[in-house]
Order: structure tokens, then sequence, then C-alpha cells
């Protein structure tokens, strides 16, 4: 599959820090950019797969937890 292209328009200091990134680290903005959205992805499927593992815990509602620590002194 051939790499895709797009239009992306950040922040001029963003965009800047970028390109003094990849001259420092000799990646490519392309790279870089790849790199940070994979990690994002990996983030958010790592988010997921917690959220699932605790889909079935039990519940507190707010309310009781600030109870709760007003009765031992913490509020």
């Amino acid at each position: 599959m051939a790499d895709s292209r797009m239009t992306v328009y950040l922040q001029p200091k963003v965009y800047r820090a970028l390109k003094v990134k990849s001259a420092t680290t000799d990646r490519s903005v392309s790279e870089l950019v790849n790199a940070a959205v994979i990690e994002a992805l990996r983030e958010d499927a790592i988010d997921l797969d917690a959220f699932d593992k605790r889909s079935k815990e039990s519940t507190r509602p707010f309310e009781q937890v600030l109870k709760d620590l007003k009765r031992d002194g913490l509020l």
C-alpha cells in the first residue's frame, strides 16, 4: 500500500520545534509525525483495554466518596 498524503496545519512554533527535532535527530518530519500518531493510537488501545478489564468492577458514587472523606476528616 502506498503512503497517503494529507495536509496538516500546525501552529508556527510547533512546526519550528518539529523542524528542529527533525534536523537534530536525522528523522524526517513525516517520520516524527507518524511516530507521534502511532504512539497516540497505542495509548488509546491501552486505555480501551484497561477500560474493558475494569468495566465489571463495582462503582461508588462520587457523593459517597466525598462523604467518606469528610467522615475521615480529610475534607
